[in-house]
């Protein structure tokens, strides 16, 4: 692992302590090896001076995966490009095992096999001669986050990664009838707005996309980040409808097409089948009302993709059922909160 610190400050200049910025060069324009920019490099359309390496997504199970959409659209993409192994980091250190207890499995009903929790990295092309992806699929870890980012941006700095893209879900207080929220964070104003991502005010706690989105951007790494949010009250997975928004953002991002496989007819089929829940029960169809309202009325989607705590949220659609009056069976004398 690099002595590197991708999380070291920087004064007002944008240099750190060793009088590098915050892209990994110094005031003489030259990076931390030593070595200038390389001179004719290709600059992305917001500007910015990148090579044409592989292009990092990385996605990760846990408080960062509503509905299992993230890595559900990496996976989508190592299946389609036929992604091939390049690294897999050790769990040990990273992840408390009685949070993320490792499985145990038969092999010919004899032989029994431990599986860790891990992170994996594969790589592959969507297309022949198509710009290489690096997928990384990984489980949010329990400990040391830093050191857990700093040995993912070595490896990125070793494969040559250009750019680096982390996508996310998280459940919100947005309707299954509308078109699927999403917004995201980037390094560059420029970049945001030929993304389409909209700005967003939000404070408060992140998972490891956002650290990793941040150490690469400390690293000189151009990054973004990508969340869709997920209707909490629809939150099994698989959810194919955030994927197919993912996905379309995505391409956004790296300026080519992917490959969308069944995943619009799945995401038709679930809305399909979503509608139908939602108008067997009338108070949950009411709900949904409810919330088209209010969305319809809110102009910063970061409003609607506000942080909360599950059980918070499942607590409100309780309170939501009990205000509007008993359901049929229930004592008629019950009080809403």
């Amino acid at each position: 692992m690099s002595s590197r610190d991708p999380f070291r400050g920087t004064d007002e200049r944008g240099t750190d302590e060793r009088g590098t910025d915050e892209r990994g060069t110094d005031e003489r324009g030259t990076d931390e090896r030593g070595a200038r920019p390389r001179q004719g490099a290709r600059r992305r359309r917001d500007g910015d001076q990148v090579d044409d390496g592989p292009i990092v997504v990385a996605a990760f199970e846990g408080w960062n995966d509503a509905a299992d959409a993230a890595t559900g659209l990496v996976e989508h993409l190592a299946l389609i490009g036929g992604a091939t192994p390049l690294a897999e980091l050790d769990s040990e250190g990273y992840y408390d095992y009685q949070v993320n207890r490792p499985t145990i499995s038969q092999v010919s009903g004899v032989t029994r096999r431990i599986e860790w929790p891990s992170t994996r990295i594969t790589r592959c092309r969507l297309s022949p001669g198509g710009r290489e992806l690096i997928l990384v699929h990984g489980i949010e870890p329990n400990l040391r986050w830093r050191a857990f980012c700093a040995e993912l941006l070595d490896l990125f700095v070793q494969a040559g990664a250009a750019e680096v893209v982390t996508v996310g879900a998280l459940l919100a207080d947005t309707p299954h009838t509308r078109p699927v929220p999403i917004t995201g964070s980037t390094h560059s104003a420029a970049a945001a707005k030929l993304y389409g991502l909209s700005g967003s005010d939000y404070e408060g706690p992140t998972g490891i996309t956002g650290v990793l989105q941040d150490a690469c951007v400390r690293a000189g790494i151009p990054a973004t980040t990508l969340w869709a949010a997920v209707p909490h009250y629809l939150s099994q997975p698989p959810n194919p409808k955030v994927m197919v928004a993912l996905l379309r953002r995505l391409e956004q991002v790296l300026g080519f097409e992917i490959p969308a496989g069944d995943l619009p007819r799945q995401a038709e089929e679930w809305q399909d089948t979503a509608r139908e829940l939602t108008e067997e029960d009338e108070d949950i169809a009411e709900y949904v009302q409810a919330l088209e309202e209010r969305g319809d009325e809110q102009s910063d989607i970061s409003e609607m993709l506000r942080a909360v705590d599950g059980d918070e949220i499942a607590a409100e659609f309780e309170r939501y059922l009990r205000r509007h009056g008993p359901g049929p069976g229930s004592d008629p004398g019950g009080q809403g909160s």
